[in-house]
């Protein structure tokens, strides 16, 4: 599916497990759902690849999400997984997912999941390096 100022998204279907005793998902899956389609969405970037030793000396971890649950999905749904970068800062960046029914292209969950860039020896926040900032303002939208 293709949603406006989205260029990546990952599919994903509710499975029985996921769910809660009104049949519909746990709040605490829509974070998963964001982790696995952010997971997707660095493979999908080929930053890895592109950069090397510079992307894989830090990592980003998550600083603050929010999540506005809008309707919730239930077992069985398809449902589309949409990341972009809203907002790349100093040491941090934005990214926003929206979660939207892959059949009715209904919009159920937005969460914007603010992440911090993070020196691993150290475990403190960084600056982003110019070659990462650079690669992360040319992903299309």
């Amino acid at each position: 599916m293709i949603r406006p100022g989205f260029a990546f998204s990952t599919s994903l279907k509710v499975r029985y497990a996921e769910i809660d005793g009104q049949k519909v998902v746990f709040n605490s899956r829509y974070l998963e759902y964001a982790d696995v389609a952010a997971t997707e969405f660095w493979e999908w970037t080929g930053i890895g690849e592109a950069l090397g030793a510079v992307w894989t000396e830090t990592e980003f971890h998550v600083r603050r999400t929010e999540i506005d649950y809008l309707k919730p999905f239930v077992f069985g749904d398809a449902l589309d997984a949409f990341v972009r970068i809203e907002r790349i800062g100093n040491s941090s960046m934005t990214q926003r997912f929206e979660l939207c029914h892959a059949v009715t292209g209904d919009l159920h969950t937005v969460i914007d999941m603010v992440i911090v860039n993070v020196h691993l020896p150290t475990g403190k926040p960084i600056p982003i390096e110019a070659p990462i900032r650079a690669f992360l303002e040319t992903l299309p939208t």
